[in-house]
């Protein structure tokens, strides 16, 4: 039986890479969701390359309730939510992948 990863509410070993697997080889920052045992709905987080700087977060409104997560510009995910807050920036989890 395997023990669940879990560390400050969030199920790493269920995170989901929002990117097609062979774009996973590519060297850029890449948009995971992480499952939240706390809160109701999934941890954006943004997974970039040991030694490069971390990227600069920002989120674009597409409409009212739809909005685009960018690292360094690229989109890494899109968030559409029924009710509730925008994202924002500092909600995002900046996580150094080793090679």
């Amino acid at each position: 039986m395997s023990k669940t990863m879990t560390h400050r509410h969030l199920c790493w070993d269920s995170a989901a890479n929002m990117m097609p697997v062979a774009a996973a080889t590519e060297p850029c920052p890449q948009g995971v969701l992480v499952p939240n045992t706390q809160q109701n709905h999934d941890q954006i987080a943004v997974v970039y390359d040991k030694g490069n700087p971390p990227p600069e977060i920002t989120i674009k409104e597409i409409s009212g309730t739809v909005h685009t997560v960018l690292a360094d510009g690229v989109a890494v995910a899109v968030v559409a939510r029924a009710t509730g807050p925008a994202p924002r920036v500092d909600e995002v989890l900046l996580v150094e992948r080793s090679l």
